[in-house]
């Protein structure tokens, strides 16, 4: 059995394939995988080293929302993007094609549509992307990870699944957490991450909320700063030397991070919030405000509505409104206890293997 799978651009795309991919190779072995992506994408580096096969299709970047002169650059490039897409359907023969997301899909799923090849398409946003709208009308079926999102799509091809979640993010354990940071378990714990690259807006506020965490030392905090912005945070904290206090570029652990953590402060990425309530983190989410549709505030907001999390807009974030609702939240282990039920009701734990069988349904 062959399958084609295509997701690119950001890591929100890139690692729900990936957990597809094991999915689905954890049911049928004998699966062979061919990734699509773009050649300046993170996906030209992060999928082979995850030992799977990848070509690139030679791609612009996707549509603006909006009329401009490097829409038709971009969608002639798209179109011509089309026949090499059927030309890699042609040599593989894959017996269904699965796309993730970003504008990378667009021509490899709907080459393989129209050679009536297979097809499925997964929705990580509560508001679904450019790409995935158009495929909509092609594809044979779609997974989407909110309930938000049904409403984007027909009805007749429309499941709501959940986000594929990593096996090691349900596998890992608190206390093999504390351990690798070395954090204790008689206080509570709130972990710190504005997305791969980090967030400078939540950065900036962490300064002062981290400098009165050191005097008062009644909570540990992880904060992820992002490689770029380390430097910068480190050193207007370089007065700030707390045993509680741990300030990192980057997390190449974090489901053992997430397995430790009492509260989370994070964007609204789909992935980091499946994540987040599959473990039944509560947190305090900052919607990334410049996010296509603004679908980040859109993701949060379903969360607040459930009362799993509170959420900050990035234009009203200051270190004051945050350090209040960290001094509210951590003051009172029933909120948090209350909030970390309701974020476990609404994690999908069973997304990844529910999506693997919509794929090999259609093969």
């Amino acid at each position: 059995m062959k399958i084609i799978v295509s997701g690119g651009g950001t890591g929100g795309h890139i690692y729900p394939a990936l957990t597809l991919i094991n999915s689905i190779k954890a049911k049928r072995p004998d699966a062979e995988f061919l990734y699509v992506g773009t050649e300046k994408g993170l996906e030209a580096d992060i999928v082979p080293k995850a030992g799977i096969n990848f070509t690139a299709l030679n791609l612009e970047g996707g549509l603006e929302r909006h009329f401009t002169l490097e829409n038709i650059s971009r969608a002639a490039n798209a179109i011509w993007s089309i026949k090499h897409a059927a030309d890699i359907v042609k040599e593989f023969k894959p017996n269904v094609v699965v796309g993730t997301g970003g504008y990378v899909c667009g021509p490899i799923l709907l080459a393989a549509s129209l050679m009536k090849v297979p097809t499925l398409i997964q929705e990580q946003n509560a508001v679904a992307g450019i790409t995935n709208k158009i495929l909509s009308k092609f594809v044979n079926k779609i997974a989407v990870g909110t309930q938000d999102a049904l409403k984007n799509f027909p009805a007749n091809k429309t499941t709501y699944t959940g986000n594929p979640i990593r096996a090691e993010v349900l596998a890992a354990k608190k206390e093999d957490g504390l351990r690798e940071f070395n954090f204790t378990a008689d206080k509570p714990i709130v972990l710190i991450s504005g997305g791969s690259r980090g967030a400078r807006s939540i950065n900036d506020a962490m300064i002062d909320v981290l400098k009165v965490a050191a005097q008062k030392n009644s909570a540990q905090f992880l904060h992820v700063t992002g490689k770029g912005e380390f430097d910068s945070v480190t050193k207007k904290l370089s007065d700030v030397d707390a045993p509680n206090i741990r300030i990192v570029p980057y997390l190449y652990n974090m489901p053992r991070a997430m397995a430790m953590a009492d509260l989370a402060i994070f964007r609204a990425g789909a992935t980091g919030i499946a994540e987040l309530t599959a473990r039944g983190v509560p947190s305090i989410l900052i919607p990334y405000p410049y996010a296509a549709e603004n679908h980040q505030e859109f993701n949060a907001r379903a969360l607040v509505d459930a009362g799993a999390a509170r959420m900050i807009l990035n234009k009203d974030l200051t270190a004051q409104l945050l350090q209040k609702n960290l001094d509210e939240l951590l003051a009172s282990p029933k909120t948090l206890k209350e909030m970390a039920k309701a974020s476990l009701s609404l994690g999908k734990p069973n997304a990844a293997d529910e999506i693997a069988d919509m794929i090999l349904d259609l093969t």
